[in-house]
């Protein structure tokens, strides 16, 4: 028997270079009846059998000896349901459907919505899916590469080889797509991609729930929606929760390094065993947030999770999705937010990352001068195109979708938001206006925190912004970005240059520590004391303090007393909260063997009394973005170095005292104004022999006396600490006139 195929079309598929290998392959209408045609490499024979009647059975012809096979069916003129059966040469049997008996799958809305920029769950389409259809099993495989020649499926179950699940292309969309009823969840794969100039590319997918451990690069197919969630209370609670009048203390983690379990590269502590240490810790140390640095796959640990090759699979470090959904659950039953550190600015160069994914510049620009980052080495998203757009907009959606998180920290977004940034002259090319920013990313940026804040209430999306642009944390209707949050680095740049110096000489610094309320209120402000700021030779936070051993300890306790008294929301990075002495090492564990010495643990113990005190007094988180939040005492102490303010709720009774004093000096009868003529109760001090002090107080609190001070009306006549942090409470019951407290700090 003659065979109809044309000898091109044989010629072009078993090289893999056919354009339409579906148009080929499979069972198609002819003048004869119906042909069915397949290439099998390796395989002794073939034979196609009804599906509806395995009593017919028709053998196939190998026509060409690379393992192209073909029958005519002349009896039969409509397609019909059939499979595959095939001998090995061992001759073991094995019967198949035939990837290319299945018609497309992907709709043309789905389609419209992703070349649009709006499909928000393309995370459901795209990538590696199992799936049923017409009855049969198998995994569909869904990926964009819009200049690609050709796209083929390569894994375990297909000996990496190209010729032998090359993908249908979806025309004008640029998506290439394939069911493939063999595949099963935990395969390895990834696309094999011809590009225009005959180059090969092997990709991982972009769209991957998982991942092999580096240095592996393969993607895993897997099933991201069997985990069974019981945080249903947290997450109902959550959308009715407004975020801007709650306390929030972010501990911020590097999961690498916090705990280790051996000194080896892969020591690490896994998400299961966090969930029991690290919830508990965190619980234990009063905090309401853990901050997790990038845990999206990352080829590189030096990175610290920063330059992300897998933007949907959760790194596989530290165990599986569902390992890291029960980390996420135990959380939200312990009443612990989690928010993801997120890197849609930028992506690294690895070859089986997203850079010239289909042999050109898809997800970035092809002018260096518009898509790489020379500071850093990574490529830049070109925001402008809809499907790269589309590909960072659903990646936030499945974070909150997939994973129940409760917030984005949105990582570089002032390199986003600026052409010119980190370039120098030459290096970029203005806007259509001629100005220096990013007009697509900007866009980006407002359509993202309205999509997910519209889809998620009660979240987080704050962002690491290191400029002063405006209105970072307004609505875009406003003509802001339409961030929740944002990271204050102004605050934190001034604060830490202040503590950092001698005492002595702080005196002329003093607008150091008071500046940021020049513009505390101008946006909705986080105070981070970050990752970023014990690394790169500028020392640990204890490190950092200047004095001899005590002071170095008092002036930390000092330090995060002002923080937490400064209006904000709070973050501290992991090993700040007990001293860590020497910088973090993301290759290291922490030093938890500090705990061992006394100022240590008594850091520790001052940190956890700050997180419960920070959620106990709503003075301090209620009105935070507010001037109506704040009243300076006294701010112009120079000689002194000392400040005092008021921190106020919405209520009158929920009102705090500050008294801050930055030198090692001990200051007797130093007189601040008061509001009211009442008892004010010293609820808190940083200088308390609990924490490692020398114990200075106010015998528990004093009475206003009818004094003026400060423009106000009554005063109080301290006893100062040295390198401390006080807290006074009003008392407005009648009875509490005169109030004798054993002890003064606690």
């Amino acid at each position: 028997m003659g065979y109809t195929t044309d000898k091109n079309d044989i010629y072009q598929i078993i090289s893999a270079n056919h354009s339409n290998p579906f148009g080929v392959l499979g069972m198609h209408r002819i003048e004869k009846g119906m042909v069915v045609r397949a290439f099998l490499p390796c395989v002794k024979s073939v034979s196609v059998i009804d599906f509806q009647d395995q009593e017919k059975k028709y053998v196939m012809e190998r026509v060409h000896e690379d393992g192209f096979y073909e029958t005519v069916i002349e009896d039969r003129q409509k397609f019909f349901e059939y499979q595959l059966e095939i001998s090995d040469y061992d001759d073991h049997q094995r019967v198949i459907h035939d990837p290319y008996s299945f018609l497309p799958i992907l709709s043309d809305y789905d389609l419209y919505l992703f070349n649009k920029g709006d499909h928000r769950h393309v995370y459901n389409k795209l990538g590696a899916h199992s799936n049923v259809i017409n009855n049969v099993q198998g995994i569909f495989f869904a990926v964009w590469a819009p200049c690609a020649a050709r796209v083929s499926v390569i894994g375990d179950f297909n000996q990496w080889d190209g010729r032998r699940n090359p993908m249908r292309s979806l025309g004008s969309s640029g998506v290439w797509e394939i069911f493939i009823p063999s595949v099963r969840e935990g395969a390895l794969y990834k696309y094999e991609i011809k590009a225009q100039n005959g180059d090969i590319l092997k990709k991982a997918d972009p769209y991957a729930f998982y991942s092999e451990l580096r240095p592996n690069t393969a993607s895993i197919v897997y099933n991201i929606d069997q985990y069974d969630w019981k945080d249903e209370q947290w997450m109902e609670k959550r959308k009715n929760t407004n975020q801007m009048e709650e306390p929030i203390a972010i501990y911020e983690v590097h999961m690498g390094s916090w705990m280790r379990v051996s000194q080896d590269e892969n020591g690490f502590i896994s998400y299961r065993d966090a969930a029991d240490l690290l919830v508990e810790y965190v619980k234990e140390m009063g905090y309401t947030h853990i901050e997790f640095l990038p845990l999206s796959e990352h080829p590189f640990d030096g990175s610290w999770g920063y330059q992300v090759t897998g933007y949907y699979a959760v790194t596989p470090r530290y165990g599986s999705p569902e390992d890291f959904m029960y980390l996420i659950d135990v959380c939200h039953q312990n009443n612990i937010g989690i928010i993801m550190d997120w890197v849609p600015a930028h992506f690294p160069k690895d070859e089986h990352g997203l850079r010239y994914f289909d042999g050109s510049a898809v997800y970035e620009h092809e002018d260096p001068r518009q898509g790489e980052q020379p500071d850093w080495g990574t490529m830049v998203f070109n925001y402008g195109r809809n499907e790269v757009k589309n590909f960072l907009l659903s990646n936030a959606f499945f974070w909150f979708d997939k994973y129940h998180i409760d917030g984005l920290r949105v990582d570089a977004v002032a390199s986003m938001l600026y052409l010119d940034y980190g370039k120098e002259s030459g290096q970029w090319i203005r806007n259509r206006y001629g100005g220096r920013e990013n007009i697509e990313a900007i866009e980006f940026l407002k359509h993202l925190n309205s999509a997910v804040y519209g889809q998620y209430p009660g979240i987080i999306i704050s962002a690491e912004e290191s400029t002063s642009w405006p209105l970072v944390t307004k609505p875009p209707y406003l003509g802001g970005l339409g961030f929740g949050m944002k990271w204050n680095m102004g605050w934190m740049n001034d604060f830490l240059k202040y503590m950092s110096m001698d005492s002595i000489y702080r005196k002329y610094h003093h607008s150091l520590i008071t500046f940021s309320l020049m513009y505390a209120f101008s946006e909705n402000f986080i105070l981070p004391l970050s990752h970023d700021e014990v690394v790169h030779g500028k020392h640990s936070m204890l490190d950092k303090m200047p004095g001899d051993y005590w002071q170095k300890f008092a002036g930390l306790r000092a330090a995060y007393g002002y923080q937490y008294g400064h209006p904000g929301k709070k973050l501290l990075f992991m090993g700040g909260e007990f001293g860590q002495f020497i910088e973090w090492k993301y290759y290291d564990s922490l030093d938890w063997n500090l705990l061992d010495y006394e100022l240590h643990k008594k850091m520790q113990d001052y940190v956890k009394d700050l997180n419960n005190l920070y959620r106990s007094e709503k003075a301090l988180y209620e009105v935070d973005f507010s001037y109506e939040g704040f009243e300076w005492i006294s701010c112009d102490d120079a000689d002194h170095s000392i400040v005092s303010f008021i921190r106020k709720g919405k209520e009158r009774e929920d009102m705090l005292i500050f008294v801050c004093n930055f030198t090692p000096v001990v200051h007797e009868h130093y007189r601040i104004g008061a509001p009211f003529n009442l008892y004010y109760k010293e609820i808190f001090n940083s200088d308390s022999e609990l924490y490692g002090g020398s114990n200075v107080g106010n015998c528990g609190g004093l009475h206003a006396e009818d004094i003026t001070c400060n423009n106000r009306p009554y005063s109080l006549a301290i006893r100062i600490p040295p390198l401390a942090v006080m807290v006074f409470k009003p008392i407005f019951e009648e009875k509490a006139e005169r109030v004798d407290i054993e002890s003064p700090q606690k």
